[in-house]
């Protein structure tokens, strides 16, 4: 079995790797964590005229995303080792929307389930920002388990 795991380091994603480690897997299973950032937009206008200043600060948050990135993967990593270590485990950080790169990711590696936390938003929430699960669940290929929290409302 091929597993995404897509996890922002937030509380929720910790209950989707507490979820992941949970499950009874073969030792030929397969998990890919991935952690997605997105970085700030700009437009070429005005990049110029302020010496370049706005582009080495776009690679510092560039750098600084993909540094934590590593991190929070790493943490999933060795949690999910710990627990189970004949698992062949990959791990990637990517710059992107999150909902379509991990789409995009699981599709491309041919994922048997993608595992997500729930980011528990209203539906205001959802309609204004989005929701990587809703989307994930609406377009994937392959079954999604959005890990929820039982102790928070």
């Amino acid at each position: 079995m091929k597993i995404l795991l897509a996890i922002d380091g937030s509380d929720f994603s910790k209950v989707a790797i507490h979820e992941l480690i949970k499950m009874t897997l073969s030792s030929n299973s397969e998990i890919h964590i991935i952690n997605v950032y997105e970085v700030p937009k700009t437009t070429g206008l005005g990049l110029h005229t302020m010496g370049g200043r706005i582009g080495n600060y776009i690679e510092e948050i560039r750098s600084n995303a993909q540094k934590l990135g590593n991190k929070i993967v790493s943490e999933a990593f060795d949690k999910i080792k710990a627990e189970n270590k004949a698992l062949t485990i990959t791990t990637s950080v990517v710059s992107g929307l999150p909902k379509s790169t991990i789409y995009e990711k699981a599709e491309d590696w041919g994922a048997d389930l993608i595992v997500v936390g729930s980011q528990g938003h209203g539906a205001l929430s959802r309609l204004v920002l989005g929701s990587v699960s809703q989307y994930l669940t609406t377009n994937a290929k392959c079954s999604v388990l959005i890990a929820r929290d039982r102790n928070k409302k």
